[in-house]
């Protein structure tokens, strides 16, 4: 038996509040022997904001991958006062470089990259042949008018980030601390810069944060941005996940829509989890599920900072199958 999965358990027995004895023990067990064999680094089940589940190295800090694009959101969303999501490319002097965007492209909004509904499709650091095959497919080599087409696009959320740091007058790193790490506590963290400058000018900032505090991010939504009495994010903005996202003709059960940079899981997804739920989601098998319906977080790490041939990814599939183990183990 896992050590910290014996811990929980003692706790369980010993102290017997009502949110522990919500928990059948032997199907516990289940979701963490299965989270031992896909290869899971660590995950952290929380209900009101209390860890009930932990396996694995939880206050390991790696990278979270994707996962930044839900953050990159947050961010957005807690400096609307100096980001105007109307406002163009061309009104924020936004261009790039070697090729330039064209006068079409720079008619798109901040809401757009928002919403993955730019159009423009164009170099971009950090995009992989699949993301770039795919974006293709959606996108077409024809002209787009923006808010027309939906497409994953790590262009959108590198410029996204430029227009962030440009308006805001502070680096990705500042920002975040100043508007999350200190107010959530999270003290061990990282934001690393990737730039191409042979396709774009516009760098992708991502993060290095641990299991716990990721489940600490999704906690800050869950709550509807509101944290220890002060609110971080507009709730308003993070009802209109759920409400105003785009579905994605991807195949797969976590990524049925796409709203604000979290993805919306199909209704079935593990079995049925409660609608309104959402995901971010990153390369290898980062993950943080919100799940509102149940007042729960689950965030889920793989070990990326390791040669490859020592990596373990979990699949969306894996995952969605933990999810269901857990599932079962709460007796709602």
């Amino acid at each position: 038996m896992h050590p910290f999965f014996t811990f929980s358990i003692v706790v369980l027995l010993l102290s017997c509040t009502p949110k522990e004895t919500a928990w059948d023990k032997e199907k516990v067990g289940h979701a963490i022997e299965y989270a031992q064999d896909i290869g899971t680094f660590s995950f952290v089940v929380q209900v009101g904001g209390e860890i009930m589940i932990s396996y694995g190295d939880i206050d390991k800090v790696s990278r979270v991958h994707s996962v930044r694009k839900a953050i990159l959101s947050a961010l957005v969303f807690q400096n609307l006062n100096k980001i105007d999501l109307n406002a163009t490319l061309q009104e924020l002097k936004i261009q790039d470089a070697p090729i330039p965007l064209t006068d079409l492209q720079r008619t798109a909004k901040v809401i757009h990259l928002l919403k993955s509904t730019s159009g423009i499709n164009h170099p971009a650091g950090s995009q992989t042949a699949g993301m770039q095959a795919y974006r293709d497919s959606l996108l077409g080599d024809e002209p787009n008018v923006p808010g027309s087409k939906w497409a994953y696009n790590n262009w959108d959320y590198n410029a996204l980030t430029t227009i962030l740091e440009q308006q805001v007058g502070l680096d990705t790193y500042e920002i975040f601390k100043k508007g999350i790490a200190k107010p959530l506590g999270v003290k061990n963290y990282e934001v690393i810069y990737r730039a191409d400058t042979s396709l774009s000018q516009h760098a992708k900032a991502g993060f290095r944060l641990s299991t716990r505090d990721m489940a600490k991010f999704g906690q800050l939504f869950l709550d509807r941005g509101n944290w220890e009495g002060k609110q971080l994010i507009p709730g308003k903005w993070i009802e209109g996940i759920t409400t105003d996202f785009t579905l994605t003709g991807r195949p797969g059960n976590e990524r049925y829509g796409h709203g604000y940079l979290w993805w919306i899981p199909t209704k079935d997804y593990a079995g049925g989890i409660p609608s309104g739920s959402y995901l971010a989601t990153g390369a290898w098998g980062q993950r943080i599920l919100v799940i509102p319906g149940w007042d729960m977080v689950i965030a889920h790490k793989t070990m990326t900072e390791v040669p490859a041939k020592q990596r373990t990814p979990v699949s969306a599939k894996e995952f969605e199958e933990l999810v269901r183990f857990i599932a079962e183990a709460h007796n709602r």
